[in-house]
């Protein structure tokens, strides 16, 4: 009877975050310089809108909504993942550094390879890649005690130290930039969504439709891992082994969200909470809410901002850590 009423309370969330993040979509398409109405709208998407609707609409609005939507859902179930693996509410792949570490491998990459438009964007990812796992493996072994696992105070305190360094590391290699990438990666950093068209879509796609399953399959595995080592060793669960795939998967998630999407923080935070208070701690049902609430919160954001200071707009990232600081505070307070 449990499992009924909390199977139907999953559907009923998962439903009504669908149908809340279908209106965001077509709100976000009609947000811009220019907008479209919804009739408008929907003469474009039945084939019998103008040269000039269809080219907002394919060319610019839906490739920017799609990477957004994509992004979100990849840095919400890395936070998910994170946050069950080290048993802390205030992990996120933004707060733990891991995100600055994607960052600095891909300033490192526009410094030293040439970047060419039919490559960079699927090579771009794996260079992300490589940095956050280099930050997710020094924080994790710094974090870590003998005997006793991942501390997890120990873990924020490294990570946010770890943030705070690799952004420092930005900021001086981009200053031997030229003026149009070092103004690319202040906007980079401050989270403005930066790959929008359809090459980034399908750069992003891959990770997400492959991992995003394979993490929900482990959802079982995480529920595990929230409990006690000893009580997880008991249970026949490999704990190191699993906790390292899972972490890869978290880091991989967050590495190609944020190399076409800019420096995203908070969105890993906020979602599983939000999540978690709606349907409860089991992440068979927590995931893929997560992922839905992580696609609104990052598209609300950036359609928030287009809306602002239109033409121009404020950076997704910032209207999120507008949100998502005090949100932190909030947490750090509590637990």
């Amino acid at each position: 009877m449990i499992h009924a009423q909390q199977h139907a309370r999953v559907r009923l969330a998962v439903i009504i975050a669908l149908l809340f993040l279908l209106a965001l979509i077509v709100v976000s398409v009609a947000t811009g310089f220019v907008s479209l109405s919804p009739e408008q709208l929907a003469r474009t998407l039945l084939g019998r809108g103008t040269e000039k609707e269809e080219l907002i609409l394919y060319g610019f609005r839906l490739p920017r909504i799609v990477i957004t939507v994509l992004a979100g859902m990849g840095l919400a179930v890395s936070g998910s993942i994170l946050q069950s693996i080290t048993k802390n509410p205030l992990s996120d792949p933004g707060v733990l550094g891991i995100n600055a570490g994607a960052g600095f491998m891909v300033v490192v990459y526009v410094m030293f390879f040439t970047v060419e438009s039919s490559t960079y964007v699927y090579i771009l990812p794996l260079f992300a890649l490589l940095g956050g796992i280099i930050t997710a493996i020094f924080i994790y072994t710094m974090a870590h005690k003998k005997g006793e696992g991942v501390d997890p105070t120990r873990l924020v305190l490294i990570g946010v130290g770890m943030a705070a360094a690799l952004n420092g590391g930005i900021i001086t290699l981009t200053s031997r930039l030229g003026q149009e990438e070092a103004s690319f990666f202040a906007n980079w950093m401050a989270g403005r969504i930066w790959g929008d068209d359809w090459t980034f879509v399908l750069a992003l796609l891959p990770w997400i439709l492959v991992l995003l399953p394979i993490a929900w399959a482990k959802s079982h595995v995480l529920n595990t891992l929230h409990l006690h080592e000893h009580v997880s060793i008991g249970l026949g669960v490999h704990v190191e082994r699993e906790r390292r795939l899972l972490i890869l998967i978290a880091v991989a998630l967050s590495s190609a969200s944020v190399a076409v999407s800019g420096g995203i923080a908070f969105v890993g935070l906020m979602a599983p909470h939000i999540a978690r208070s709606l349907v409860g701690p089991r992440l068979q049902g927590a995931l893929p809410i997560a992922a839905l609430l992580g696609a609104i919160l990052l598209l609300a954001a950036d359609t928030i901002g287009r809306a602002m200071t239109d033409p121009i707009g404020i950076p997704a990232g910032i209207v999120v850590s507008i949100i998502g600081a005090p949100y932190f505070m909030y947490l750090m307070a509590k637990k």
